[in-house]
């Protein structure tokens, strides 16, 4: 049987593929990765191989990856040059390793040399620098979670006041973070059936933000509204909140913003301008299942945040 690796099981998404994983393989199958030894225990406890990493450090990351037939980077969650030369030495040392495929959580048209946002840049990085190595891949180009803007919107709900960004009436699939943890495990699961495939992670339907807001109104009973913005009024409303606009900044501890502004921004402007447009039945097609309805995830909203989301590696 194959080895399958799983990188990130400490953080959000990275724990819930591991859950998901455990269900669809024998512990033999699998090997869990993580910086934080204290996260890895409760799955060696339970038979699982477990091994330290840190991405931003290539030293063993070769023979921490020995072994694995295929392998899920989840990206990590800082922005830029460190990402990218993270990504690079978990992918070269991949290489090195004898791993044979990388999936790896991307980003919604990714490819796009018109997409403004500042997250593609890293992403679609990753993608060509997996195929440059010559490893096979799966590509999880993941719609944005709906965790971010659900915890966005309670956000303004407790400040009695309109959810305000520079999307305007553009079109997003939301997603559920679950549900692209759920797709990483599948596609780990079907690594050796599946080549050099990009997936397109969405949500069950296009909507804007205005009916995202309504969805909310209904199944909450609040009654919010949307406000339109420019960028840069949008930009001046995360520094007043205190909002790094790099993740080379400063977070507040249990942010309700756990994104830099810059990323935020950006990715609000390529909705705007119709670059976060895609709808697929990809996810159906790799797990058998649909995805969450934001009406499901907004009356069950306790269990849809997005919570922490910063690296705590060094």
């Amino acid at each position: 049987m194959a080895k399958l690796l799983l990188t990130g099981v400490d953080g959000n998404l990275g724990s819930e593929a591991a859950r998901i994983l455990m269900e669809l393989e024998p512990v033999e199958n699998l090997i869990f990765c993580g910086y934080n030894p204290d996260s890895l225990k409760k799955y060696a406890d339970r038979g699982i191989e477990t091994r330290v990493t840190n991405f931003n450090d290539s030293d063993g990351l070769v023979e921490a990856f020995k072994g694995a037939d295929a392998l899920a980077l989840i990206s990590m969650p800082f922005v830029g040059a460190k990402r990218q030369n993270a990504h690079k030495n978990a992918v070269d040392a991949a290489k090195a390793a004898g791993v044979k495929q990388i999936v790896y959580t991307s980003l919604v048209n990714a490819d796009d040399e018109t997409n403004p946002s500042v997250e593609k840049l890293d992403h679609i990085y990753t993608e060509n620098y997996v195929k440059e190595v010559g490893l096979d891949y799966q590509f999880m180009r993941n719609s944005q979670y709906a965790e971010a803007m659900i915890t966005n919107y309670f956000t303004y709900v407790h400040l009695n006041s309109p959810l305000t960004n520079s999307q305007g009436d553009g079109l997003m699939a939301y997603i559920s973070r679950k549900d692209c943890a759920k797709a990483v495990a599948y596609a780990l699961h079907k690594s050796g059936e599946i080549h050099e495939k990009i997936w397109n992670i969405n949500g069950p339907e296009l909507m804007t933000i205005s009916q995202f807001v309504e969805i909310g109104n209904k199944a909450t009973g609040n009654n919010i509204s949307y406000k339109e913005v420019t960028d840069e009024e949008n930009y001046q409303i995360f520094d007043a909140m205190g909002v790094p606009r790099t993740t080379d900044g400063v977070f507040k501890k249990d942010s309700e913003a756990p994104f830099s502004s810059d990323g935020m921004v950006t990715f609000a402007q390529a909705i705007r301008e119709g670059k976060m447009a895609i709808f697929t039945d990809d996810f159906k097609k790799l797990t058998g299942s649909d995805p969450r309805t934001v009406q499901h995830m907004f009356e069950n909203n306790a269990d849809y945040q997005i919570g922490e989301r910063h690296s705590k590696d060094n």
